[in-house]
């Protein structure tokens, strides 16, 4: 049976078809990085790492790309309140982002392209578009003209007449159509700008993500991924701008995954009632989390509280204990046990699981397959005579449905203190001697180990994550 998975364009499951067989090209659009990342900001990346881990545990080859955002407004106005560079502000929140997201689980892309690092795809884009007469020029801005792409609006299923225009600039005069949205701004003194045909500027936000799924992935790719709150006008502009110039579709499919909310309302940096990834996993631990985060389907909308927190917490420690029990009796009991029907009632826990996961990735029934295999697995532990054998299948079926979910139910050895220095001061040897991959191994090393490191004038600072 293919996968199947829930378009966002057609409205619809449909089977999953890749454009190449056995290949998956998949593209998340990332974060604007002016600021640390909420705890709903954390839900895609945690949600989009289990699609592509299914993915690859179903045998494709999956091309993940997931691009950064670190030149914006909003940048420009946190660098001008901390009187800092615009590149300063991105990288430390770049690597904060790294640092919170592979705390919780989440492999890093296979390309995490930058907005600065892509202009001259960018500006080539654009002028190809004006070329094709689907933008034009106006006082160094550059415009799409959305009414001329007959099929604007069809992500989001609504009319063009119904469309408020803007995303993060307000409505220009200079626009021949409200409804025109902007692939270009003219410099403002004192900002950050490149050279283009239209003067010294910088990229609206739209243009940013088609030019780089252009770039890295080609004109047509199998999935588009991100939050539900960038359906429109993010994805609507994207989809309008990259078929105006190729004529073909952008995505074959097109996800977005549900809202974190408090009190029912929606999480978020503008509305003041977020709070920060990173004060959550102190409190709660990264792993817990990520729990959480899986034990609802990715487009349903979640109530976040400590309570509930604190529940997933029980839910994983009974996972945990279940795999700790087998595994002591494993290492401490002779094999005495008969192999009977076990290991056909083992191997049906993994049909049972790649069914529901083949339902549009639902990872809440994943995670209930793995309750019930605990629950069989704490029978079979109830017998008094077990087999090594058995026994290592639940082990084994156990470590195969978590390393789909990005889930550890296996206790990890504490790197000590001393442990810790000494792996410091080895990264910082090779940072003397600027051999900066030995030393980005050893940070993503400790990273893995809960271990967070940060880089101040005063030298290097580490903290349990």
């Amino acid at each position: 049976m293919a996968i199947q998975l829930y378009n966002s364009l057609t409205k619809k499951k449909e089977a999953f078809v890749p454009i190449e067989e056995g290949k998956v090209k998949m593209y998340v659009c990332g974060p604007t990085v002016y600021n640390y990342i909420h705890i709903g900001n954390a839900r895609p990346p945690i949600v989009y790492d289990m699609v592509r881990r299914y993915f690859e545990y179903r045998g494709y080859d999956v091309t993940y790309v997931s691009n950064f955002t670190d030149v914006d407004d909003k940048i420009i106005r946190a660098a001008h309140e901390l009187g800092e560079d615009v590149f300063e502000v991105a990288n430390r929140f770049i690597e904060a982002y790294h640092q919170d997201t592979c705390s919780l689980g989440v492999k890093k892309a296979d390309i995490h392209p930058r907005v600065t690092e892509t202009i001259p795809e960018i500006i080539d884009f654009i002028s190809k578009l004006i070329e094709k007469d689907y933008a034009y020029e106006s006082g160094g801005d550059v415009y799409f003209r959305t009414r001329k792409f007959k099929e604007y609006g069809k992500l989001s299923s609504q009319s063009i007449e119904d469309l408020r225009s803007g995303a993060r600039i307000e409505v220009d005069e200079r626009k021949e159509d409200s409804l025109d949205f902007v692939l270009w701004k003219a410099a403002k003194e004192g900002e950050i700008s490149w050279e283009s045909p239209w003067g010294h500027g910088r990229p609206g936000w739209h243009i940013e993500c088609s030019a780089m799924v252009k770039k890295y992935l080609g004109d047509t790719i199998d999935i588009h991924a991100g939050g539900q709150d960038l359906s429109f006008p993010h994805h609507e502009n994207e989809i309008a701008q990259s078929e105006a110039l190729t004529g073909k579709p952008m995505a074959n499919y097109w996800l977005h995954n549900g809202f974190i909310n408090i009190n029912n309302e929606k999480m978020s940096k503008s509305l003041g009632n977020f709070v920060l990834a990173n004060e959550i996993i102190r409190q709660h631990s990264a792993e817990v989390v990520r729990f959480f985060m899986l034990t609802a389907h990715y487009r349903s909308p979640i109530n976040f509280s400590d309570e509930l927190l604190e529940g997933a917490r029980n839910g994983l420690e009974r996972l945990k204990t279940s795999v700790s029990s087998l595994k002591h009796r494993l290492n401490e009991s002779a094999d005495y046990g008969e192999v009977g029907d076990w290991l056909d009632t083992i191997s049906g826990f993994k049909s049972r699981f790649i069914l529901e996961m083949d339902d549009d990735f639902n990872s809440a029934n994943g995670i209930a397959v793995l309750f019930d295999l605990a629950k069989e697995a704490n029978r079979y532990l109830r017998e008094e005579q077990t087999s090594k054998k058995v026994l290592t299948a639940f082990i084994e079926q156990f470590q195969e449905f978590a390393g789909v979910l990005g889930l550890e139910l296996e206790e990890q050895e504490t790197l000590l203190d001393e442990d810790i220095e000494a792996l410091i001061e080895k990264r910082n040897q090779a940072r003397k001697e600027r051999n900066f991959a030995l030393a980005d191994d050893i940070r993503d090393q400790l990273k893995e180990q809960g271990i967070l490191l940060e880089d101040t004038a005063q030298g290097v600072r580490w903290k349990r994550g």
